[in-house]
């Protein structure tokens, strides 16, 4: 495996420089080997960050020297950026949490396990040589938010195994689709999809008792539905893999709404997403208004994704 070494050195004056050369190298995960010399593995993502601090630094009078390196005999520069410990206090702090959720209250609960999931996203953002410890810690954490969803919301669909039957278009045209009521994230991703690229005069219904769903209206995120979660997907990915929608800005689009659903993977624009629809949905009490409210703001996601993926 190769490395990168960064050797800097900035004139005594120049404080803030030097602090925002420490602070992004800090965020970076950046081992120190000693004052001014940091040590990353050979990633382009890592290298062109040190690119730039590089440049700044040498932009405010002072030197910067960027090399690729390879350990001498003896030398474990892999221990360095073992993250083993960090995972494992991460670990005792989710078991610790379980075990006390029976006597929190649902707010003090849900904001303990978002502290939770933003000290595993922290520690993902610069392990950099994942493994069996990370992989407890994500699988620890997705456990939490699993129990924490069913506690919150004990209707949520359960997965079921197996493969997404592929589905033709022209099968669903001008159908009731109909999925549980005051709508969240992946039913309102996905009443927006319905409208938008399988069935545009699709009729949406809104049950309060998903027991009571019209015999021919087409179901989706509920158990039973026609189209809910498969496998790891959430109910917006199976529509997507079921009408082959799989384009490379409906995936990422999908990937956001599967990090508010189910958790998972960091997506940059997911806090900000989560809160415009959490004060929608306080704001609005019909669910149609709600959906109407919130299309806009998928459509407009889609919009600024596919412009990226076709730049």
């Amino acid at each position: 495996m190769s490395w990168k070494l960064l050797i800097l050195s900035l004139p005594t004056r120049n404080t803030a420089a030097r602090m925002r050369a420490w602070r992004a190298l800090k965020a970076l995960g950046a081992a120190v080997l000693r004052d001014g010399v940091y040590l990353l593995p050979d990633q382009p993502a890592l290298s062109l960050a040190l690119q730039a601090i590089a440049a700044d630094v040498r932009a405010h009078d002072g030197s910067a020297l960027l090399l690729g390196v390879q350990p001498g005999a003896g030398d474990d520069f892999a221990a360095l950026f073992d993250r083993s410990a960090e995972f494992a206090g991460l670990l005792a702090d989710v078991a610790a949490l379980r075990e006390a959720a029976p006597a929190l209250d649902n707010e003090t609960l849900a904001n303990r396990a978002a502290d939770l999931q933003h000290q595993l996203d922290a520690l993902q953002a610069i392990d950099h040589l994942p493994g069996e410890a990370s992989r407890q810690g994500a699988a620890a954490c997705a456990e939490l938010q699993i129990s924490l969803r069913r506690r919150l919301q004990p209707d949520e669909p359960h997965a079921t195994a197996g493969e997404v039957p592929r589905r033709r278009l022209a099968d669903y045209q001008g159908r009731q689709w109909a999925t549980r009521c005051r709508p969240w994230v992946d039913r309102l991703a996905c009443a927006w999809l319905i409208r938008r690229f399988i069935d545009p005069q699709a009729r949406l219904l809104w049950l309060d008792d998903v027991t009571r769903c019209p015999p021919r209206a087409v179901g989706f995120d509920f158990d039973g539905a026609e189209f809910s979660h498969v496998g790891a997907r959430v109910s917006f990915e199976t529509l997507l893999a079921a009408f082959d929608l799989e384009t490379p800005a409906l995936r990422r689009l999908g990937a956001l709404v599967h990090r508010l659903d189910a958790g998972g993977a960091p997506v940059p624009e997911a806090d900000g997403v989560e809160r415009v629809l959490a004060g929608m949905r306080q704001a609005l009490s019909d669910d149609e208004q709600l959906f109407l409210a919130a299309a806009g703001v998928f459509e407009g996601l889609w919009v600024a994704f596919d412009k990226e993926s076709n730049a």
